[in-house]
């Protein structure tokens, strides 16, 4: 049986790496189903047979699903038309900075001929400009509401090395994003719709408005939140940080550990309280009964906090066991794990795509594994907590690096502190205080964790807290996973150490760099803004640094740092920012913070913060020039004498790179406009000629004269736009003008991350990162080839 369904979510996981989903025929394969029956007399090839098989039915249930969800879409006609609809609040709303958002299940759609996805993601931005004055939410979970909307499709930033955004959205069935229109038909309909998950919905609610009420501002008010309903919206980056640091990420969240205690703590309670009964004890066995209230306790405790998969994978694990208990079976730990995987995978064929389901199924079963491996006499608690530290630190380091490029060195310290706080006292006090109506349960919890906090920060200062690298290559991650599983083989197997040797390549394997006189050039997707890296065989320089999205995210800590970080660049030689604005420098301060940073090099005001947080800084200007491993960097703009003008836009200041190498040169331009072209062309219009270039002011009709394309001739341009931005970037006649000069056009909200490989000089190598990394979820726009970009 464990073969089988391992076999079955082997299916499902191959199903997720296809780039289209399997047509019809494929489905006919079931049809072979009763060769089975024939096949039942030879014993190996019936095996076989039914592990294939079970292979394709996994594939084929994942398919089908994936089928039926991505049929429900918003059509692309309808995107950005204003569409009125009526149904229900989904669930806790979030209070942002830039508004209220919420998820939507929608029940009627009342423009006529418009089609609107079952579940959607909103934003309200009107409720948050009037909420200034008196702030305060208008919606509740569970009530209904007819609403004029403004949607789009899913759509992230796709990049090497970053998150998936679409994947994440189809998993929780959000097929539409968008935010509510100002309209005066926008009403409440029902205050309340009486359907279980939106009652539970409501529960979560109260219990997060009594967190807030008794702790206000707190600064861990929002762990404690977490802790309880599931709920990480109010923590705040830098603590995210150091959890990540001290690898006590799993605590945070509802793990399987606090589930579990919970369960134990009522098992224990309601057999101890049955057994005092002659009537109850004679009607049902004290521990069956403990069993079913463990069990109900866990399933209440999953539900509040949201039921994300590690909730989910110890409900179903401890109904296994439970199940085995009440009928009077051995329960075995690995087939009770094997059908935890089966039924969350049946119910989410996605999760085999989230980081959570491998780090939470990972470590549950690399205990189970060293347990059924070890014959000795029980150990003492303490040894034998000491001992899944470390099993468990050694286990998920593959994984950990596979998925994050980085994993925690003092990990197994800072748990052995962290797990007995956060999930004796912590956790239970928190529940308490969110139950009883008593305040100070709730302020002891907080000093509690105030206290772990302090202690985690200890930790994280120590020196080599955290081991962070390249992202290696597939093979590599999984000679390092048996490696780790060959190490942990009890004390006596012979050769454990060839364990080691299969985890090396993993930490020594890094991507090679261009080799002298050439150079890689990434210019990122991180929507509606510029970030683009260039390196050499031994330097990295980033031109800007992308946008920032709210204070807690920004493409420095969202998109470029782990780029940068899975490219195993650890340190940036050079940071050019061509001008003051925050499409260009949103995400500097957390590059700043992330690694160390050797100059930088901007048209930044001096009252801008960043000059702070630079090593060395300096002020960019025509004529500065370097040579990096061959590779030739040279300022074209501003002059110098730009800096005394005040009434210049800061958009023509914006410092104007190109970098030559003998293999190709490329243009980077910032948001310069008309009047910085005219400039450039008087000044050395010779000197713009590029094989490669950033459309200036992201494809704007400000920009790119016809002779500043007549003068710089790419042979490529690329736009760095965000996905259906509010500026209709770039413009029609603007992309027409480019491609009428025989250059071929690349767009980031269609490509995703566009590379330029300068290392032959037949041709310069170009990589559309949606493109060569694609996924059946992820749409085609309309009208695009996918065959080659436009031109």
């Amino acid at each position: 049986m464990r073969g089988l369904i391992l076999a079955f979510a082997l299916g499902v996981w191959l199903l997720q790496q296809q780039a289209t989903l399997p047509g019809a025929g494929w489905f006919a394969a079931l049809l072979l189903l009763p060769l089975l029956w024939l096949l039942r007399r030879y014993a190996a090839l019936f095996r076989i047979s039914t592990l294939l098989f079970s292979v394709l039915a996994g594939f084929l249930w994942a398919a089908g699903y994936a089928q039926v969800r991505l049929a429900d879409e918003l059509p692309s006609a309808w995107e950005g038309r204003d569409i009125r609809v009526v149904g229900v609040v989904a669930d806790l709303p979030q209070l942002q900075e830039r508004g209220e958002r919420f998820l939507f299940n929608v029940e009627q759609v009342e423009t006529e001929g418009a089609s609107v996805p079952s579940r959607i993601s909103l934003t309200d931005y009107e409720f948050n400009m009037a909420s200034k004055q008196q702030p305060g939410r208008v919606f509740h979970p569970g009530e209904r509401w007819r609403l004029t909307v403004r949607l789009k499709q899913p759509h992230g930033a796709w990049n090497p090395h970053g998150f998936d955004f679409e994947a994440w959205a189809l998993e929780r069935n959000i097929r539409a994003t968008g935010y509510i229109r100002e309209d005066a038909a926008n009403t409440r309909l029902a205050p309340q719709v009486w359907r279980p998950a939106y009652l539970v919905e409501r529960v979560r609610e109260a219990v997060r408005d009594r967190f807030r009420t008794v702790l206000g501002d707190a600064p861990y008010a929002g762990i404690l939140q977490a802790l309880v309903i599931g709920d990480e919206s109010a923590i705040p980056n830098r603590d995210w940080e150091l959890f990540r640091k001290t690898g006590v990420v799993h605590l945070v969240s509802i793990s399987g550990l606090h589930i579990t205690m919970i369960a134990g703590l009522i098992f224990a309670l309601v057999q101890a309280l049955w057994r005092r009964s002659e009537i109850l004890t004679l009607r049902m066995p004290a521990r069956k009964a403990a069993t079913v209230a463990g069990l109900i306790a866990a399933f209440a405790y999953a539900l509040l906090a949201g039921f994300s998969v590690p909730t989910q994978r110890t409900v179903f694990m401890l109904a296994a066991l439970a199940a085995a208990l009440w009928s009077g079976r051995a329960g075995s730990m690995s087939l009770a794990l094997c059908w935890a995987v089966f039924v969350v995978i049946l119910l989410d064929p996605w999760a085999v795509t989230a980081p959570g389901f491998w780090l939470s199924f990972g470590a549950v079963a690399l205990l189970v594994y060293v347990g059924s491996c070890r014959l000795e006499q029980r150990m003492h608690w303490f040894r034998e907590a000491l001992r899944s530290q470390w099993v468990i630190a050694l286990g998920l380091t593959p994984l950990l690096i596979a998925l994050f490029q980085q994993v925690s060195i003092i990990s197994p310290l800072a748990n052995a502190i962290a797990i007995p706080l956060v999930s004796l006292v912590v956790t239970p006090l928190a529940l308490l205080g969110a139950v009883i109506p008593v305040d100070a349960i709730l302020h002891l919890s907080h000093g509690v964790m105030d206290a772990c906090m302090r202690f985690l920060q200890f930790c994280a200062d120590l020196p080599l807290a955290v081991w962070q690298q390249h992202a290696p290559p597939s093979w590599a991650i999984i000679a390092a996973v048996a490696g780790a599983i060959w190490l942990l083989l009890p004390r006596g197997f012979p050769l454990r150490w060839l364990g080691l040797a299969a985890l090396m390549p993993m930490f020594l394997l890094a991507p090679p760099p261009p080799v002298p006189g050439a150079m890689q050039v990434t210019v990122l997707d991180v929507g509606q803004g510029t970030a683009a890296v260039i390196r050499t065989a031994h330097h990295a320089l980033l031109y800007d640094t992308g946008p920032k999205y709210s204070s807690e995210a920004d493409s420095g800590n969202r998109i470029i740092v782990p780029f940068l970080r899975g490219e195993g660049i650890a340190r940036l030689d050079g940071m050019m920012i061509s001008h003051d604005n925050m499409d260009h420098s949103g995400g500097a301060a957390s590059i700043f913070s992330a690694m160390p940073v050797g100059w930088l090099a901007s048209s930044l005001p001096p009252e801008s913060d960043l000059h702070a947080l630079a090593r060395r800084d300096m002020r960019c200007f025509a004529g500065q020039n370097w040579t990096w491993d061959g590779v030739h960097f040279e300022v074209l703009h501003p002059a110098p004498e730009s800096y005394d003008l005040v009434k210049l836009k800061d958009n023509d200041r914006s410092c104007v790179l190109k970098v030559s190498s003998a293999y190709g040169s490329v243009l980077l331009t910032g948001d310069i406009e008309q009047r910085t072209e005219n400039e450039l062309i008087a000044r050395d219009g010779g000197a713009l000629k590029s094989d490669v270039l950033l459309a200036p002011h992201h494809g704007s009709k400000t920009s790119s004269t016809a002779a500043f394309v007549e003068n710089t001739h790419p042979s490529a341009t690329v736009f760095t736009v965000g996905y259906r931005n509010r500026f209709r970037h770039p413009r029609p006649e603007v992309e027409e003008r480019y491609s009428r000069a025989g250059s071929l056009l690349y767009r980031s909200d269609r490509d995703g991350a566009v590379i330029f490989g300068f290392h032959d000089a037949q041709a310069v190598e170009v990589t559309r990162w949606r493109w060569i990394e694609r996924y059946y979820w992820q749409k085609n726009p309309a009208g695009v080839d996918e065959n080659g970009p436009a031109g």
